[in-house]
């Protein structure tokens, strides 16, 4: 307050700077974003990189379990590494990986085993514990990250994962992708949402870090809902979040969709995606990681509108720029 009773700075101001300060502070690092670095850096201490591991899984959407043609946006080698295949070993797979990025970045330390392709529960408890085992021959490989479906876990699998983390780092990376019903039968997802709050919160009952993957541009969502689906995230036990903007991919059913009827999808250019998931963010749990907002697959996949090359950090750059200039940050309206 100035010398002639004026407010100099209002309370909810000053109260939102101080907010901002402290959660930043919590982070361990200075960005307006909890990051997945900063994560790993207050666990390990140090950078850690993940190494993308394809172990042959299939997925109940394929096998006949569920479905027979898989979700409507899936083509699982537009996101799969080069040096990834089922045809190698796990081992093999580890090395050349932990080879690759210790030419690129010199600075990794430690290293993940992340089992990307399809949905890696989706067998019995004796394989996986085979298959994991096999992940600790390597030097330096600290932990794993399982993506899998919600409907790909049980008691027993995650009783599994729960031992194992007592001993090395484990996170269950599911996909969910929307948070409404009628977008999951659309998609051909073949589980609801119910699905996922199980699965996710009997992950996270058992101290297990449990991570979430959402697609935003989905046919028939309006960003409206997108915004309110936030709630329904920020009420799950999540420990990491990732978004990917919808890419319509080459052989996929959603491609001939699109193809058909353009009319029902949005795509958003770089700049416009960019504030909408800071929009998105500043209603965000402050504790949950914000492992990625974006992806961009190779052009030889892509069947709609892209972004052009644009490489992941460069994506981060404009990011981070963008919160600077909104003066903004996670959970600011939480």
């Amino acid at each position: 307050v100035a010398a002639d009773g004026t407010f100099v700075e209002s309370v909810p101001r000053l109260h939102r700077s101080i907010e901002k300060t402290l959660t930043m502070y919590a982070w361990g690092d200075e960005r307006r974003y909890n990051s997945y670095s900063g994560y790993f850096r207050r666990i390990f201490g140090s950078r850690v990189q993940k190494l993308s591991v394809n172990a042959g899984f299939t997925c109940p959407n394929r096998d006949g379990a569920v479905g027979h043609n898989g979700c409507t946006f899936c083509r699982n080698d537009a996101f799969t590494p080069s040096y990834c295949s089922s045809e190698k070993s796990i081992r093999q797979q580890l090395l050349e990986g932990i080879e690759f990025h210790r030419n690129r970045y010199r600075s990794a330390e430690h290293y993940l085993a992340y089992f990307q392709s399809f949905s890696n529960t989706y067998s019995s408890l004796d394989r996986l514990k085979r298959l994991y085992a096999e992940v600790f021959e390597v030097p330096d490989v600290v932990g794993i990250i399982v993506g899998t479906r919600p409907d790909c876990v049980d008691e027993e699998k995650l009783d599994f994962f729960a031992e194992l983390s007592q001993r090395h780092y484990v996170s269950i990376e599911y996909g969910i992708e929307s948070c409404y019903d009628s977008t999951l039968r659309a998609i051909n997802r073949g589980h609801d949402f119910a699905a996922a709050v199980r699965a996710v919160e009997m992950t996270a009952a058992r101290g297990l870090s449990v991570g979430a993957h959402f697609i935003l541009g989905l046919p028939g969502e309006t960003q409206q809902m997108l915004v309110d689906q936030m709630a329904l995230i920020n009420a799950m036990p999540l420990t990491t979040l990732k978004f990917h903007q919808l890419q319509i991919f080459r052989g996929t059913s959603m491609a001939v969709q699109y193809a058909e009827h353009p009319e029902q999808f949005h795509f958003w250019s770089m700049e416009a995606y960019i504030d909408f998931v800071i929009d998105l963010l500043e209603r965000m749990r402050p504790d949950v990681v914000l492992e990625r907002f974006a992806s961009e697959a190779p052009p030889r996949f892509q069947a709609g509108p892209t972004w052009g090359l644009v490489r992941n950090e460069q994506l981060w750059s404009r990011f981070e720029r963008r919160l600077a200039e909104r003066d903004t940050y996670q959970g600011k309206f939480y």
